[in-house]
């Protein structure tokens, strides 16, 4: 039994020997007669990095342009909508006023009424529309942005010698990344550098 336990251990202490071998003086990518390490351009030889989610979109042109138009078209329904409520407003006081002091007979009154409720319920819809489409705008922006930056890592795999990049942000899956995987600032670089020659 004693000898059957030696031979156990002398087997795993020489595979644990052999494994680290393998791995630090185990064959490496790249041209080794001409120096080149087994990274390129920062990311290692297994082929996996991360980026920071909330610094690349932050930082990316493009977001900024399209979250630059959908605040001029927020600001644009803003002004609509207080001109409408403006309106209302005025004219629901306006109603008051005659109708306090008696100078609308009851059917006028009653008109008026009806009137004042259309339009309130005209502004509650636009409101709720505006809201809506401003919205699905926002949503639309957030997906195309993803989807740039998607097609630009594919297209650009081969450069950056990555299989996999993780996306890390507040809250996410990725909760820790070594600081040597972090490919964010090579990648905002690239993306700005293609929109920005796609944009003149």
């Amino acid at each position: 039994m004693k000898k059957i336990s030696i031979i156990l251990y002398a087997v795993l202490f020489l595979a644990v020997i052999g494994s680290y071998a393998l791995h630090f003086t185990g064959k490496k990518t790249g041209n080794a007669a001409s120096g080149e390490s087994a990274t390129i351009a920062g990311v290692p030889a297994d082929g996996i990095a991360y980026v920071n989610i909330d610094t690349i979109i932050f930082k990316f042109d493009m977001f900024q342009d399209r979250r630059n138009d959908l605040l001029d078209k927020q600001q644009k329904a803003e002004v609509e909508l207080n001109a409408k409520g403006s309106r209302y407003e005025r004219d629901a006081r306006d109603f008051q006023d005659k109708v306090s002091k008696g100078l609308v007979t009851r059917a006028t009154a009653a008109e008026m009424e009806q009137a004042l409720m259309q339009q309130q319920q005209e502004f509650i819809n636009l409101r709720d529309q505006l809201q809506a489409s401003l919205m699905e705008e926002e949503q639309v922006m957030n997906r195309q942005v993803i989807d740039y930056i998607t097609k630009f890592l594919e297209e650009n795999k081969s450069n950056y010698n990555y299989s996999y990049v993780l996306g890390k942000s507040f809250g996410s899956v990725v909760l820790y990344g070594d600081s040597s995987l972090d490919v964010t600032g090579m990648v905002v670089e690239g993306l700005n550098k293609k929109y920005q020659a796609e944009k003149k």
